[in-house]
Protein backbone atom coordinates (compact mmCIF):
# COMPACT_ATOMS: atom_id res chain seq x y z
CA UNK A 1 0.00 0.00 0.00
CA UNK A 2 1.57 3.65 -0.96
CA UNK A 3 0.60 6.68 0.82
CA UNK A 4 0.14 9.93 -1.24
CA UNK A 5 -1.21 13.46 -0.11
CA UNK A 6 -2.09 16.56 -1.54
CA UNK A 7 -0.11 20.45 -1.32
CA UNK A 8 -3.33 21.55 -3.28
CA UNK A 9 -6.57 20.49 -4.37
CA UNK A 10 -6.23 18.73 -7.37
CA UNK A 11 -8.72 17.56 -9.39
CA UNK A 12 -11.14 14.61 -8.32
CA UNK A 13 -11.41 13.02 -11.83
CA UNK A 14 -7.35 12.78 -11.48
CA UNK A 15 -7.51 11.60 -7.92
CA UNK A 16 -10.32 8.48 -8.81
CA UNK A 17 -7.64 6.98 -11.28
CA UNK A 18 -5.92 5.85 -7.90
CA UNK A 19 -6.34 2.31 -7.81
CA UNK A 20 -7.05 0.70 -4.07
CA UNK A 21 -3.03 -0.14 -3.49
CA UNK A 22 -3.04 3.77 -3.04
CA UNK A 23 -4.24 5.64 0.42
CA UNK A 24 -4.71 9.45 0.56
CA UNK A 25 -2.96 10.66 4.06
CA UNK A 26 -3.05 14.54 5.65
CA UNK A 27 0.58 13.99 6.31
CA UNK A 28 3.68 14.84 4.29
CA UNK A 29 6.02 12.72 6.36
CA UNK A 30 3.66 9.67 6.11
CA UNK A 31 3.63 9.72 2.56
CA UNK A 32 5.64 8.09 -0.58
CA UNK A 33 3.96 10.61 -3.20
CA UNK A 34 3.27 14.21 -3.63
CA UNK A 35 0.60 15.91 -5.83
CA UNK A 36 1.27 19.73 -6.17
CA UNK A 37 0.49 22.38 -8.06
CA UNK A 38 1.18 25.85 -6.89
CA UNK A 39 2.48 25.86 -3.13
CA UNK A 40 5.57 26.17 -2.55
CA UNK A 41 8.04 23.07 -1.55
CA UNK A 42 11.52 25.14 -1.14
CA UNK A 43 10.69 25.05 2.35
CA UNK A 44 9.31 21.70 3.31
CA UNK A 45 11.09 19.44 5.01
CA UNK A 46 11.32 16.24 2.68
CA UNK A 47 10.69 13.04 4.80
CA UNK A 48 13.36 10.05 3.96
CA UNK A 49 10.17 7.76 2.89
CA UNK A 50 9.18 10.15 0.32
CA UNK A 51 9.72 8.93 -3.58
CA UNK A 52 8.28 10.81 -5.71
CA UNK A 53 6.75 14.63 -6.70
CA UNK A 54 4.50 15.00 -9.54
CA UNK A 55 3.80 18.77 -10.24
CA UNK A 56 -0.08 18.95 -11.57
CA UNK A 57 1.68 21.51 -14.29
CA UNK A 58 4.40 22.65 -16.20
CA UNK A 59 6.36 25.02 -14.57
CA UNK A 60 8.20 23.47 -11.13
CA UNK A 61 10.18 26.66 -10.34
CA UNK A 62 8.05 26.06 -7.03
CA UNK A 63 9.57 22.55 -6.33
CA UNK A 64 13.38 22.51 -5.48
CA UNK A 65 14.94 19.72 -7.77
CA UNK A 66 18.14 19.91 -7.32
CA UNK A 67 17.74 19.02 -3.16
CA UNK A 68 15.01 16.20 -4.54
CA UNK A 69 17.68 14.61 -6.94
CA UNK A 70 20.48 14.86 -4.34
CA UNK A 71 17.78 12.55 -2.00
CA UNK A 72 16.87 10.68 -5.10
CA UNK A 73 13.30 11.98 -4.99
CA UNK A 74 11.92 12.06 -8.90
CA UNK A 75 9.58 15.14 -9.87
CA UNK A 76 7.18 14.36 -12.30
CA UNK A 77 5.72 17.49 -14.26
CA UNK A 78 2.66 17.30 -16.76
CA UNK A 79 4.14 18.55 -20.40
CA UNK A 80 1.08 19.45 -22.66
CA UNK A 81 -1.97 18.74 -20.73
CA UNK A 82 -2.24 22.74 -20.18
CA UNK A 83 -0.73 23.20 -23.95
CA UNK A 84 -4.67 23.87 -25.71
CA UNK A 85 -5.57 26.33 -22.40
CA UNK A 86 -2.58 28.37 -22.67
CA UNK A 87 -2.69 28.32 -26.07
CA UNK A 88 -6.18 29.83 -26.36
CA UNK A 89 -4.90 32.34 -23.93
CA UNK A 90 -2.18 33.45 -25.91
CA UNK A 91 -4.74 33.80 -29.02
CA UNK A 92 -6.74 36.19 -26.72
CA UNK A 93 -3.63 37.98 -25.75
CA UNK A 94 -3.07 38.60 -29.37
CA UNK A 95 -6.33 40.07 -30.27
CA UNK A 96 -6.35 42.22 -26.88
CA UNK A 97 -3.03 43.64 -27.61
CA UNK A 98 -3.84 44.51 -31.67
CA UNK A 99 -7.34 45.99 -31.23
CA UNK A 100 -7.83 47.71 -27.63
CA UNK A 101 -10.84 46.01 -26.41
CA UNK A 102 -9.95 46.31 -23.27
CA UNK A 103 -9.67 50.37 -23.10
CA UNK A 104 -13.09 50.36 -25.17
CA UNK A 105 -14.67 48.20 -22.64
CA UNK A 106 -13.12 50.56 -20.04
CA UNK A 107 -14.42 53.57 -21.84
CA UNK A 108 -18.24 52.03 -21.71
CA UNK A 109 -18.14 51.05 -18.03
CA UNK A 110 -17.00 54.65 -17.13
CA UNK A 111 -19.99 56.21 -19.41
CA UNK A 112 -22.73 53.42 -18.73
CA UNK A 113 -24.94 56.60 -17.07
CA UNK A 114 -24.72 58.54 -19.91
CA UNK A 115 -28.20 58.72 -22.01
CA UNK A 116 -26.70 59.30 -25.21
CA UNK A 117 -23.79 56.45 -24.67
CA UNK A 118 -24.84 55.07 -27.97
CA UNK A 119 -23.82 58.33 -30.38
CA UNK A 120 -20.96 58.78 -27.67
CA UNK A 121 -19.56 55.41 -28.45
CA UNK A 122 -19.60 56.46 -32.54
CA UNK A 123 -17.34 59.07 -31.28
CA UNK A 124 -15.03 57.57 -29.35
CA UNK A 125 -14.32 54.31 -30.76
CA UNK A 126 -11.60 55.83 -33.09
CA UNK A 127 -9.56 55.83 -30.15
CA UNK A 128 -9.71 52.22 -29.54
CA UNK A 129 -8.97 51.27 -33.73
CA UNK A 130 -6.56 48.57 -33.36
CA UNK A 131 -5.17 46.17 -36.83
CA UNK A 132 -6.04 42.57 -37.61
CA UNK A 133 -3.38 40.00 -37.07
CA UNK A 134 -4.07 38.34 -40.35
CA UNK A 135 -1.26 38.86 -42.73
CA UNK A 136 0.88 39.70 -40.02
CA UNK A 137 4.45 38.15 -39.51
CA UNK A 138 4.03 36.28 -36.01
CA UNK A 139 7.46 34.86 -34.10
CA UNK A 140 7.54 32.25 -31.85
CA UNK A 141 10.62 31.69 -29.90
CA UNK A 142 9.83 27.85 -28.16
CA UNK A 143 8.08 25.21 -30.43
CA UNK A 144 7.09 22.87 -27.38
CA UNK A 145 3.64 21.38 -26.96
CA UNK A 146 1.98 25.39 -26.49
CA UNK A 147 4.81 26.93 -28.81
CA UNK A 148 3.90 24.54 -31.84
CA UNK A 149 -0.65 25.06 -31.32
CA UNK A 150 -0.14 28.25 -30.91
CA UNK A 151 1.86 28.04 -34.99
CA UNK A 152 -0.37 26.03 -36.08
CA UNK A 153 -4.02 27.90 -35.52
CA UNK A 154 -1.83 31.36 -36.27
CA UNK A 155 -1.15 29.94 -39.56
CA UNK A 156 -5.17 28.87 -39.85
CA UNK A 157 -5.83 32.74 -39.23
CA UNK A 158 -4.23 33.84 -42.31
CA UNK A 159 -0.40 34.72 -40.23
CA UNK A 160 3.13 34.42 -41.86
CA UNK A 161 4.77 32.22 -38.59
CA UNK A 162 8.34 32.32 -37.73
CA UNK A 163 9.28 29.45 -35.37
CA UNK A 164 12.30 29.09 -33.27
CA UNK A 165 13.74 26.41 -31.30
CA UNK A 166 17.27 24.84 -31.82
CA UNK A 167 15.87 21.96 -29.38
CA UNK A 168 12.80 21.31 -31.02
CA UNK A 169 11.53 17.36 -30.45
CA UNK A 170 10.98 14.53 -32.99
CA UNK A 171 7.12 14.88 -31.94
CA UNK A 172 7.04 18.57 -32.04
CA UNK A 173 8.39 18.73 -35.26
CA UNK A 174 5.82 15.96 -36.71
CA UNK A 175 2.81 18.11 -35.50
CA UNK A 176 4.31 21.16 -36.68
CA UNK A 177 2.42 22.81 -39.99
CA UNK A 178 4.79 22.83 -43.28
CA UNK A 179 3.59 26.15 -43.54
CA UNK A 180 5.69 27.33 -40.48
CA UNK A 181 8.90 29.46 -41.41
CA UNK A 182 11.67 27.46 -39.15
CA UNK A 183 14.12 29.91 -38.57
CA UNK A 184 17.55 29.20 -37.30
CA UNK A 185 18.47 32.54 -35.67
CA UNK A 186 16.38 34.19 -33.28
CA UNK A 187 17.62 37.32 -34.46
CA UNK A 188 15.42 37.21 -37.52
CA UNK A 189 11.90 36.73 -35.43
CA UNK A 190 13.26 39.83 -33.63
CA UNK A 191 14.27 41.58 -36.82
CA UNK A 192 10.92 40.30 -38.79
CA UNK A 193 8.11 39.94 -36.52
CA UNK A 194 4.89 42.25 -36.03
CA UNK A 195 4.13 40.33 -32.91
CA UNK A 196 6.16 37.82 -30.52
CA UNK A 197 5.54 35.52 -28.01
CA UNK A 198 7.86 33.12 -26.03
CA UNK A 199 7.34 29.79 -24.65
CA UNK A 200 10.33 28.19 -23.17
CA UNK A 201 10.88 27.11 -19.48
CA UNK A 202 12.74 29.08 -17.03
CA UNK A 203 16.76 28.15 -16.19
CA UNK A 204 19.21 30.10 -15.57
CA UNK A 205 20.25 30.04 -19.79
CA UNK A 206 16.96 31.69 -20.71
CA UNK A 207 15.89 34.20 -17.85
CA UNK A 208 15.91 37.75 -19.75
CA UNK A 209 15.59 36.18 -23.11
CA UNK A 210 13.73 39.03 -24.22
CA UNK A 211 16.06 41.93 -23.06
CA UNK A 212 17.10 45.47 -23.86
CA UNK A 213 19.20 44.05 -26.58
CA UNK A 214 16.42 41.51 -28.32
CA UNK A 215 14.12 44.66 -28.38
CA UNK A 216 16.66 47.33 -30.05
CA UNK A 217 16.17 44.45 -32.73
CA UNK A 218 12.62 44.55 -32.77
CA UNK A 219 10.35 46.76 -35.65
CA UNK A 220 8.62 49.69 -34.21
CA UNK A 221 5.20 48.95 -33.17
CA UNK A 222 6.01 45.38 -31.84
CA UNK A 223 3.54 43.58 -29.93
CA UNK A 224 4.96 40.83 -26.98
CA UNK A 225 3.45 38.19 -25.29
CA UNK A 226 4.56 36.04 -22.38
CA UNK A 227 2.54 33.27 -21.31
CA UNK A 228 5.62 31.36 -19.71
CA UNK A 229 7.31 33.21 -17.15
CA UNK A 230 7.76 36.53 -16.02
CA UNK A 231 11.60 36.23 -15.75
CA UNK A 232 12.25 35.13 -19.41
CA UNK A 233 11.47 38.87 -20.10
CA UNK A 234 13.54 41.77 -19.00
CA UNK A 235 9.95 43.78 -18.20
CA UNK A 236 12.15 47.20 -17.00
CA UNK A 237 13.47 47.24 -20.77
CA UNK A 238 9.82 46.60 -22.14
CA UNK A 239 8.09 49.42 -19.80
CA UNK A 240 11.12 51.92 -21.27
CA UNK A 241 10.06 50.87 -24.78
CA UNK A 242 6.54 51.18 -24.36
CA UNK A 243 7.55 54.65 -23.24
CA UNK A 244 9.48 55.13 -26.21
CA UNK A 245 6.96 54.09 -28.61
CA UNK A 246 8.98 51.18 -29.63
CA UNK A 247 7.01 48.17 -28.07
CA UNK A 248 3.32 48.47 -28.79
CA UNK A 249 1.45 46.49 -26.14
CA UNK A 250 3.17 44.00 -23.74
CA UNK A 251 0.76 41.47 -22.74
CA UNK A 252 1.65 39.10 -19.93
CA UNK A 253 0.23 36.48 -17.43
CA UNK A 254 1.93 36.86 -14.36
CA UNK A 255 0.99 40.04 -11.93
CA UNK A 256 3.81 41.70 -10.76
CA UNK A 257 4.70 45.31 -9.34
CA UNK A 258 6.70 46.05 -12.31
CA UNK A 259 3.70 46.02 -15.26
CA UNK A 260 0.67 46.25 -13.25
CA UNK A 261 -0.92 48.91 -14.08
CA UNK A 262 1.34 50.48 -16.46
CA UNK A 263 0.44 52.09 -19.31
CA UNK A 264 0.78 49.61 -22.79
CA UNK A 265 0.53 46.53 -20.50
CA UNK A 266 -2.40 44.07 -20.42
CA UNK A 267 -1.43 41.94 -17.46
CA UNK A 268 -3.57 38.84 -16.71
CA UNK A 269 -3.83 36.95 -13.13
CA UNK A 270 -2.07 34.04 -14.72
CA UNK A 271 -5.32 32.62 -16.32
CA UNK A 272 -3.48 30.14 -18.60
CA UNK A 273 -3.97 27.03 -17.32
CA UNK A 274 -6.59 27.38 -15.64
CA UNK A 275 -9.55 25.79 -17.38
CA UNK A 276 -11.49 23.21 -15.85
CA UNK A 277 -10.21 20.77 -18.94
CA UNK A 278 -6.58 21.89 -18.22
CA UNK A 279 -6.69 21.48 -14.39
CA UNK A 280 -8.11 17.84 -15.23
CA UNK A 281 -5.82 16.66 -17.68
CA UNK A 282 -3.07 17.49 -15.81
CA UNK A 283 -4.38 16.06 -12.51
CA UNK A 284 -5.26 12.70 -14.58
CA UNK A 285 -1.57 13.11 -15.84
CA UNK A 286 0.20 13.72 -12.26
CA UNK A 287 -1.51 10.96 -11.22
CA UNK A 288 -0.55 8.20 -13.64
CA UNK A 289 3.07 9.39 -13.97
CA UNK A 290 2.88 8.73 -9.75
CA UNK A 291 1.28 5.37 -10.08
CA UNK A 292 3.49 3.99 -12.48
CA UNK A 293 6.53 4.80 -10.72
CA UNK A 294 5.73 4.13 -7.49
CA UNK A 295 4.27 0.44 -8.57
CA UNK A 296 6.63 -0.10 -11.60
CA UNK A 297 9.99 2.00 -11.12
CA UNK A 298 8.94 3.57 -14.31
CA UNK A 299 10.13 7.12 -14.97
CA UNK A 300 8.08 9.54 -17.73
CA UNK A 301 8.01 13.12 -17.84
CA UNK A 302 10.70 13.85 -14.54
CA UNK A 303 12.64 16.66 -14.81
CA UNK A 304 15.31 16.19 -12.61
CA UNK A 305 15.82 11.98 -13.50
CA UNK A 306 15.78 10.32 -16.72
CA UNK A 307 13.07 8.94 -18.62
CA UNK A 308 13.23 5.18 -17.92
CA UNK A 309 10.21 2.82 -18.89
CA UNK A 310 10.50 -0.96 -18.68
CA UNK A 311 6.56 -1.83 -18.14
CA UNK A 312 5.60 -4.06 -15.87
CA UNK A 313 7.77 -6.51 -14.16
CA UNK A 314 6.77 -9.96 -15.13
CA UNK A 315 9.98 -11.73 -13.48
CA UNK A 316 10.20 -12.24 -9.69
CA UNK A 317 12.33 -9.13 -8.65
CA UNK A 318 12.83 -5.09 -9.60
CA UNK A 319 15.04 -3.40 -8.21
CA UNK A 320 15.59 0.84 -9.22
CA UNK A 321 18.84 2.48 -8.56
CA UNK A 322 19.74 6.27 -8.37
CA UNK A 323 23.13 7.57 -8.78
CA UNK A 324 25.56 9.92 -10.47
CA UNK A 325 26.41 9.74 -13.58
CA UNK A 326 29.71 8.28 -13.36
CA UNK A 327 31.84 5.61 -15.16
CA UNK A 328 31.49 2.12 -14.25
CA UNK A 329 28.47 2.01 -11.87
CA UNK A 330 26.60 -0.74 -13.68
CA UNK A 331 29.77 -2.79 -13.71
CA UNK A 332 29.80 -2.60 -10.03
CA UNK A 333 25.91 -3.29 -9.89
CA UNK A 334 26.49 -6.23 -12.47
CA UNK A 335 29.51 -7.46 -10.06
CA UNK A 336 27.03 -7.64 -6.60
CA UNK A 337 24.69 -9.33 -8.72
CA UNK A 338 27.15 -11.83 -10.19
CA UNK A 339 28.72 -12.45 -6.73
CA UNK A 340 25.36 -13.03 -5.18
CA UNK A 341 24.46 -15.57 -7.70
CA UNK A 342 21.54 -13.39 -8.81
CA UNK A 343 20.87 -13.66 -12.50
CA UNK A 344 19.79 -10.52 -14.11
CA UNK A 345 17.04 -11.19 -16.73
CA UNK A 346 16.66 -7.02 -18.22
CA UNK A 347 18.06 -3.82 -17.67
CA UNK A 348 18.14 -0.96 -18.37
CA UNK A 349 20.33 2.75 -17.56
CA UNK A 350 19.82 6.10 -18.48
CA UNK A 351 21.42 9.51 -17.37
CA UNK A 352 20.56 12.89 -17.41
CA UNK A 353 22.99 15.32 -16.39
CA UNK A 354 24.77 15.12 -13.54
CA UNK A 355 22.00 11.96 -12.34
CA UNK A 356 21.74 8.35 -13.96
CA UNK A 357 18.99 5.39 -13.05
CA UNK A 358 19.43 1.89 -13.44
CA UNK A 359 16.40 -0.30 -13.48
CA UNK A 360 17.13 -4.05 -13.59
CA UNK A 361 14.99 -7.35 -13.54
CA UNK A 362 16.03 -10.22 -11.78
CA UNK A 363 14.86 -13.91 -12.31
CA UNK A 364 15.17 -14.07 -8.01
CA UNK A 365 13.58 -12.10 -5.47
CA UNK A 366 15.62 -9.01 -4.05
CA UNK A 367 17.27 -9.37 -1.09
CA UNK A 368 18.38 -7.45 1.76
CA UNK A 369 22.20 -8.26 1.61
CA UNK A 370 21.31 -7.31 -1.68
CA UNK A 371 20.20 -3.69 -0.89
CA UNK A 372 23.06 -3.03 1.23
CA UNK A 373 25.53 -3.96 -0.81
CA UNK A 374 24.38 -1.70 -3.59
CA UNK A 375 23.86 1.16 -0.82
CA UNK A 376 27.61 1.05 0.19
CA UNK A 377 28.50 1.50 -3.82
CA UNK A 378 30.54 5.04 -3.91
CA UNK A 379 27.73 7.20 -5.92
CA UNK A 380 24.93 5.84 -4.88
CA UNK A 381 21.84 7.68 -3.84
CA UNK A 382 18.78 5.62 -3.10
CA UNK A 383 18.12 1.68 -4.19
CA UNK A 384 14.36 0.78 -4.44
CA UNK A 385 12.93 -2.50 -4.22
CA UNK A 386 10.30 -2.23 -6.48
CA UNK A 387 9.09 -5.64 -6.69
Amino acid sequence: MFKYTCLNPIARVGLDKFTGNFEKTDEIKDAQGVLVRSASMHEVEMPQGLLAIARAGAGVNNIPLEDCAKKGIVVFNTPGANANGVKELVIAGMLLASRDVVGGINWVESAKSEADIAKMAEKEKKKFAGTEIQDKKLGIIGLGAIGVRVANVAKHLGMEVYGYDPYISVDAAWNLSRDIKHVLDVNEIYEQCDIITIHVPLMDSTKNTINKEAIDKMKDGVIILNFARDLLVEETAVLDAIKAGKVRKYVSDFPNPTTAGQEGCIVIPHLGASTEESEDNCAKMAVKELMNYLENGNIINSVNYPNCDMGICSNAGRIAIMHKNVANMISRFTGIFGELGLNISDLTNKSKGEYAYTMLDLDDPVTDETVKKLEAVDGVIRVRVVK
